[in-house]
């Protein structure tokens, strides 16, 4: 492994059928008022609202409620959540849902006691925070974001086209977070394998980057193995609480720092996919499984040994006979066909992305230097009409 760093990560997980048990002893850390957010009603549905609230209650909790917050969390309704935070005077934030909820709270902790425009100092300049941060805890009902243990947080400007994340450091990651497997269940189909790719890519990111012989590559390759297996088997089985529980794993690991250890990783597949969201509104897992082949067909060859490992030790293809190039482009028809089995988009067509948008998504594509190749404007341009 190359390079120095520290590594630190604070989030307490609870795993399994009864972690939702565990969230009374975690309440007790914190004072008596607490912002509850959540997404569309699916958890009203499902009883889980009921659940939670009724902990809260138990615990003698004071409750403010956000509502409402959408897949791809909008600017407005980070200001929403902002002024719910700071004219309640709330001690934590708890997310009950998937990763955009979790996203969404993280970016209100940092954001309602900033006495800038959140969405201009930490989004658009990326600074670090300054102003207090309230505590993050949460409930996972989907999976493939991470957010659950990580810092980061996206949220999307409509009116200027700019979906953008921003990583924070280890002091707005949640405190804690609830991982119950069988709250996946209700997930539709197209949601769950949506979560399943997002997941896969966050481990490409890190692992298509570097040359070096570093230990995070040997996990990164077992967890990918274990997507594919366990995404296979939920898609037969949907409430196989084996394949569901490895997939809740595996997309825990894949995005809480660790694989990024003493790696530059890459992240160009998500600033493109970020890019197209910003103009489609589309689920994003979607939007990375829509560029990834023609991304890294693209930077194929600037990192072939690296494909050709992938090739063997993810998809099992036989090396004997074939060139490094040929191994390498037949990992990546394996993973093509995996793809197809699960169903994702595998262009942007797929998400409303017309002749007349590529112009301004690669305009709002940010240039990540971590990867086999630098790429510029030009490049970005190339990937995306690969990708149609």
């Amino acid at each position: 492994m190359l390079g120095n760093f520290t590594y630190c990560n604070p989030t307490r997980l609870h795993f399994g059928e009864q972690a939702l048990e565990q969230l009374a002893g975690e309440l007790k850390e914190y004072g008596g008022r607490v912002l509850l957010a959540y997404g569309g009603g699916s958890i009203k549905k499902t009883g889980l609202y009921e659940k939670v609230t009724a902990i809260l209650k138990d615990c003698g909790k004071e409750v403010f409620e956000v509502p409402g917050v959408m897949p791809n969390p909008t600017v407005e309704k980070l200001y929403e959540g902002c002024r719910t935070a700071k004219e309640n005077n709330v001690d934590l934030i708890l997310a009950v849902g998937g990763g955009s909820v979790c996203d969404y709270a993280k970016a209100v902790s940092v954001s309602a006691w900033c006495e800038e425009d959140p969405w201009d100092k930490y989004f658009l300049r990326m600074e670090d925070v300054a102003n207090p941060i309230i505590p993050v805890g949460c409930v996972l009902t989907m999976v493939g974001t991470g957010s659950e243990m990580n810092g980061g947080a996206v949220i999307t400007h409509p009116g200027q086209k700019r979906k953008i994340g921003h990583v924070f450091g280890s002091n707005v990651m949640p405190r804690f977070s609830i991982l119950d497997p069988t709250l996946t269940y209700t997930v539709p189909m197209n949601q769950m394998v949506a979560g399943i790719y997002d997941a896969f890519n966050h481990i490409c990111e890190q692992y298509f980057s570097g040359t070096d012989d570093n230990t995070t590559d040997y996990i990164a390759e077992g967890l990918m193995r274990s997507l594919v297996v366990s995404s296979r088997v939920a898609l037969r089985q949907p409430e196989n609480y084996e394949a569901r529980s490895n997939i809740m794993w595996a997309a825990t690991w894949a995005l809480n720092t660790l694989l990024a250890m003493g790696k530059s990783t890459d992240w160009e597949v998500h600033m493109i996919g970020q890019s197209i969201g910003a103009y489609t509104n589309a689920t994003h897992g979607m939007t990375l499984s829509a560029v990834s082949l023609a991304y890294y067909r693209y930077i194929m060859e600037d990192g072939l040994a690296k494909f050709g490992r992938f090739a063997v030790n993810v998809w099992g293809v036989d090396p004997a006979g074939k060139s490094a190039k040929e191994l390498a482009e037949a990992g990546l028809a394996a993973m093509e066909r995996w793809m197809e089995e699960l169903g994702v988009a595998l262009n942007i067509r797929q998400l409303g992305v017309t002749e007349d948008m590529l112009e301004g998504i690669a305009d709002g594509t940010f240039l990540m230097t971590g990867g086999y190749r630098a790429l510029t404007r030009n490049d970005v341009l190339n990937i995306l009409k690969a990708s149609m």
